[in-house]
């Protein structure tokens, strides 16, 4: 009798059969678990991660002793834990890797800059009277690209859409110069140091007061975050702001004033200029039909000179809410710089967001063939004698940018151990019940991964703490008492969980969506200044600094 042919409707691909036949492995086993009463243990546990993609395993335990007696007041080990490991969430920031911790992270870094701004976070409300703008800092270009410039259609003669994967890409890639593109990136860190310097001359030459004496007038306090083009530049975004001499508790002098600052930015990052020892490599030629600016020069000992791009913006900061045609607000500032502090060169160039050993590992990656192409070049440069020194190797991923994405002066506000303390603060402090569960932050929040996190006061945003499932189980919770000793040893047992508790976790991750997709009750309109996809390329709408030729 011959064998009826399968019903398309019904038949299941080679590669979904597997998927298959591997999700019905693993809920056989969370069914044995389930029958021996390990599964709910084990899902308390994991929801305490709240999405963390990749937690990290440890193994240990933790004593409390009575310094004065001796007493063992308690003793925990990660072997009475469901899952017989502590599991930490990993923190990562960036969110191709993780993107529960690094929508923490963002909460944060919007902390931290709104302090600055407006106040609040052990910083004096004061500081929303004081002098602040909002600058840009662009890369010169290495060859013209695909771009949507303001005045019509790009070099190529097309309108270029905004998920159009030739964006930032250049127009003719035998002709632009990667080789200057990569060593402007890795000196881009040294560029803005430099600025600093020049900044603070600036300010007290239009103050008329020498460098020295600046310092018992006025203080410079900023917060930067790096972010990159699609050409695969770095860009500063900086949020720049005087005091008065001992900081934003001080108020700052008369002759303190936007414009000052203003004038002060744009005079600095014009006289900006660092100078790399070595042979300048040979700059390709760029076609008759086009013009090209030069991203740096060489001065007289032959030494390559890099500064920033002509495109300069700087802007006032105000205190009011944004509108159409209003000024740049605290609260637009603080959710732009945040939006950034998650993202690499991987979310806009399309490059990796690891570390390569072996340039052969490159093979294995889908990425865009620019930024395979500016990676080859670092890799390249990196064997040259007169480029050791900036371990192009091992920045490569980075595309030769090797400095800090984030940084800021001392006085500026706040930090995030600060804040992450305050947290750990008052989760130690909730009331522990044997039901009771760690929600993830976007759940407590109400709040989606494109809105920054609350400004109420312990705004629980906790996904930087390690497992709970009562107050004593952190390890690095202090002590209650200066009598009390803390002994604990922790080893490091691995990343990631276990192939049946991945599948529990993503069990778990769905169910959540699924209540968040059902609301019960009517939510508040959010305003629009807090919002983080909410107009948020206003601030730098005038700078087109894709359309860098």
């Amino acid at each position: 009798m011959p064998t009826a042919p399968p019903n398309p409707a019904t038949a299941v691909p080679a590669g979904g059969r597997s998927a298959l036949d591997r999700r019905v492995r693993l809920t056989a086993k969370l069914a044995k678990l389930a029958a021996i009463g390990q599964l709910a243990p084990l899902a308390r546990q994991i929801s305490t991660l709240g999405g963390c993609a990749h937690p990290i395993r440890l193994t240990g335990h933790r004593t409390r002793l009575d310094s004065a007696t001796g007493e063992i007041l308690d003793h925990f080990d990660s072997s009475r834990l469901p899952a017989g490991e502590l599991l930490v969430r990993c923190g990562n920031r960036r969110a191709t890797r993780c993107p529960a911790c690094s929508t923490v992270y963002r909460y944060d870094t919007y902390q931290l800059i709104a302090a600055g701004l407006r106040g609040g976070k052990t910083v004096p409300t004061s500081v929303a009277a004081h002098p602040r703008v909002f600058t840009t800092l662009t890369a010169p270009g290495f060859g013209p690209v695909h771009n949507q410039p303001d005045t019509g259609h790009c070099h190529c003669g097309q309108l270029h859409a905004d998920d159009d994967p030739l964006l930032g890409t250049p127009l003719n890639p035998e002709r632009y110069d990667y080789a200057g593109a990569v060593l402007w990136n890795a000196h881009a860190p040294a560029l803005w140091a430099r600025f600093t310097i020049h900044l603070r001359r600036e300010i007290a030459k239009a103050a008329g007061l020498t460098q020295r004496n600046l310092r018992h007038h006025a203080t410079l306090s900023y917060a930067k975050v790096a972010e990159y083009q699609k050409r695969g530049q770095v860009h500063f975004h900086a949020v720049i702001r005087l005091d008065g001499p001992t900081g934003p508790g001080s108020t700052p002098p008369a002759w303190a004033t936007v414009q000052l600052l203003n004038h002060a930015v744009r005079a600095a990052a014009t006289r900006t200029r660092v100078h790399h020892e070595g042979e300048p490599p040979k700059q390709p030629q760029p076609a008759k039909d086009t013009h090209s600016s030069q991203p740096q020069g060489s001065d007289q000992a032959g030494r390559l000179v890099f500064r920033f791009g002509q495109q300069i913006d700087v802007r006032a900061i105000r205190g009011t809410d944004f509108t159409g045609g209003g000024p740049v607000t605290d609260r637009h500032v603080a959710s732009y710089i945040a939006k950034y502090a998650t993202k690499g060169a991987e979310t806009t160039t399309g490059t990796l967001d690891r570390r390569l050993r072996i340039l052969a590992e490159l093979a294995a990656h889908d990425i865009t063939d620019h930024a395979r192409r500016m990676i080859h070049t670092a890799w390249r440069l990196a064997t040259k004698r007169a480029h050791a020194h900036l371990r192009l190797r091992q920045w490569a991923h980075m595309l030769g940018f090797r400095g800090h994405f984030s940084t800021r002066t001392r006085h500026y506000s706040t930090t995030l151990a600060h804040l992450r303390a305050q947290r750990t603060t008052w989760r130690t402090s909730q009331p522990d019940t044997a039901n009771q569960t760690s929600a993830p932050a976007e759940t407590r929040a109400g709040q989606t991964d494109d809105s920054p996190a609350g400004d109420r006061a312990g705004h629980p945003t906790d996904l930087a703490a390690s497992h709970r499932p009562g107050p004593r189980d952190i390890p690095s919770q202090r002590a209650g008492s200066d009598t009390t000793l803390v002994i604990s040893h922790w080893q490091y047992a691995g990343t990631g969980l276990l192939p049946e508790l991945e599948h529990l976790a993503d069990l778990l991750t769905a169910k959540r969506q699924t209540r968040r997709e059902q609301p019960t009750r009517t939510r508040r309109s959010k305003r629009s200044g807090d919002r983080a996809g909410h107009s948020a390329d206003r601030p730098t709408r005038a700078v087109r600094t894709e359309s860098l030729a």
